[in-house]
């Protein structure tokens, strides 16, 4: 099981709640990769782990899926869900 740590993503609209994050950007030894949202969604359901930082730690993130079929990932802590992948900048 690998572990990565998300550091920036992109989504078309940040303002607009019903369109998901389309890029996630992870932090590997080589430096920051952006990948497609369902890559990163596959990969995290294949047994790995991605994860957000914030000022307490390490917020692990899971594969949800919306009303209209569309998986992608949202960080818990302490059994809620929370928002911290949409705090995080743009990826270049």
């Amino acid at each position: 099981m690998a572990e990565l740590e998300i550091v920036c993503i992109n989504k078309p609209d940040r303002q607009s709640p019903h369109e998901a994050i389309n890029r996630y950007g992870l932090r590997e030894s080589t430096g920051v990769k952006s990948y497609p949202r369902q890559v990163v969604v596959d990969w995290v359901k294949e047994g790995n782990r991605a994860y957000v930082q914030d000022s307490i730690g390490k917020v692990y993130c899971q594969v949800r899926k919306s009303p209209a079929g569309t998986e992608f990932l949202q960080t818990v802590r302490d059994n809620r869900w929370t928002d911290n992948l949409l705090s995080l900048p743009e990826c270049r």
